[in-house]
């Protein structure tokens, strides 16, 4: 065969040649334009409404046959590991969240950080890192938010440019766009276990001792008043999550929340959520008007997700009319600032309260504040447990009753320290015994090579 004929036979079996033959990667913006391509040609070319009646694995599967029979169309030259990626992306983007969907399916990240369309960081065992993970451009992450918070029926746009959403498995999503967000839409996601953490969860990565562990869980069977106090990423709602995991099975509990996170396990639970003002700036529901549309559902415990308004003076209205251990969290770096918290947002509710009025509610509402930190190596800690035992003249009186002692740091940066117990019996050790709860003999007591903690005012 002449060499006339061999090039002749070279461009008829031109597709032969390519699948033989590997061939270079595209770059980065070729690829981009050219899923972009075939993503749209595969929405003009199908029919949306029959889609949508098939299952996720059929659709899966049309998706993927139809990509291929566009590529052969547009001839495209691209290698195997391209033809693969192209095909899984386009999945994502019309089954998904696009370029999100690997991040969300890795179990190690717990946070994903899109601070514009082309930088995603994620966090992994309490530390940040950056993603290779891009978007087309903010039009692309733009989609990807309206796509987030159009499922729970809420919207973004420029008159309300900020929103709290979640997914489907009760990660939390809070996104902001233009002209708020100077360099383009950004989104944070807070993500939440497939399967809740639980108390062997915590004593495995040691972020709390047995006995520290024996005496949270008696706190919720005994039916004490929590707030669970610390700052952001520092694990509260998980620890609302494991303390709700004690409350029996048949009582009736309330959760209220701005975005539905809680993972509760018991069979009788209601769920409430709060929701924004639409376009015309009416129809709000705040937690406040839930909390007291919850007193009049005959609950048995109310968990709030988070207190940061005026709903705290009926969250402790509601602790001290008959719902024992009722469970909320609060943004706060100490157990003391936990309380100052309080007292401003009881203020916010403009009941013109006096302080030491607000503080009699918050004494003889709140039993315990657990106080939840994430240290410098990323470990995520209970720091403190104390207990508030009533008022002396104008002031809230509280008594540490298990401490973390930080004693230093190990190579690679490792926080070194140890639970030390302060050597006070609690009050609510009595609760206890009315509960027939038992605690192990000593766990109140000063080990020897632990400095005596003083009750503090």
């Amino acid at each position: 065969m002449s060499l006339r004929d061999r090039l002749q036979a070279t461009q008829v079996n031109s597709d032969a040649v390519v699948m033989l033959r590997p061939q270079p990667s595209l770059s980065q913006a070729t690829y981009e334009n050219l899923k972009i391509s075939i993503h749209q040609k595969l929405l003009d070319s199908v029919d949306l409404s029959i889609m949508e009646s098939l299952s996720p694995e059929r659709l899966r599967a049309e998706i993927a046959t139809l990509v291929e029979r566009l590529l052969a169309e547009a001839n495209a030259v691209i290698n195997d590991a391209e033809r693969r990626n192209l095909v899984r992306d386009i999945q994502h983007e019309m089954l998904g969240l696009g370029p999100l969907e690997p991040l969300l399916a890795d179990p190690s990240v717990s946070d994903i950080l899109v601070n514009s369309a082309t930088q995603v960081y994620v966090e992994r065992r309490g530390k940040l890192e950056l993603t290779d993970i891009r978007f087309s451009d903010d039009a692309h992450l733009l989609k990807i938010i309206d796509k987030i918070v159009s499922r729970v029926g809420r919207r973004i746009d420029e008159s309300s440019p900020m929103v709290d959403a979640r997914l489907p498995d009760g990660s939390r999503v809070n996104a902001i766009i233009p002209p708020i967000a100077l360099d383009g839409p950004v989104v944070s996601i807070r993500r939440f276990a497939t399967v809740p953490l639980k108390m062997d969860d915590l004593l495995k990565n040691k972020s709390l001792t047995p006995e520290v562990a024996t005496l949270i869980q008696g706190l919720s069977r005994a039916k004490v008043n929590i707030l669970i106090s610390g700052g952001t990423g520092t694990g509260k709602t998980t620890m609302l999550n494991i303390l709700s995991a004690n409350i029996p099975h048949y009582e009736r509990i309330v959760t209220i929340e701005d975005a539905a996170e809680l993972q509760l396990q018991q069979p009788h639970v209601v769920r409430l959520e709060t929701r924004p003002p639409n376009i015309e700036g009416k129809g709000e529901i705040t937690q406040r008007s839930l909390v007291k549309n919850a007193l009049r559902m005959r609950p048995d415990r109310i968990i709030l997700g988070e207190v940061r308004g005026a709903e705290a003076v009926d969250m402790l209205q509601a602790m001290n009319t008959g719902h024992d251990g009722s469970l909320t969290t609060l943004h706060a770096n100490t157990p003391r600032d936990a309380l100052s918290r309080l007292e401003t947002m009881i203020s916010m509710a403009s009941l013109q309260l006096p302080e030491k009025a607000m503080r009699q509610q918050t004494a003889s509402a709140i039993q315990v504040v657990i106080q939840t930190a994430r240290l410098s190596d990323g470990t995520r800690k209970i720091t403190q447990i104390n207990e508030i035992t009533g008022m002396e003249g104008d002031v809230v009186t509280m008594q540490d009753i298990f401490t973390f002692d930080r004693q230093g740091t190990a190579e690679g940066g490792k926080v070194l320290g140890r639970y030390a117990a302060s050597g006070i019996r609690p009050r609510f050790s009595d609760k206890f015994k009315a509960w027939g709860i038992s605690l192990p003999a000593g766990i109140f007591e000063t080990s020897a090579d632990a400095l005596p903690l003083r009750a503090r005012r």
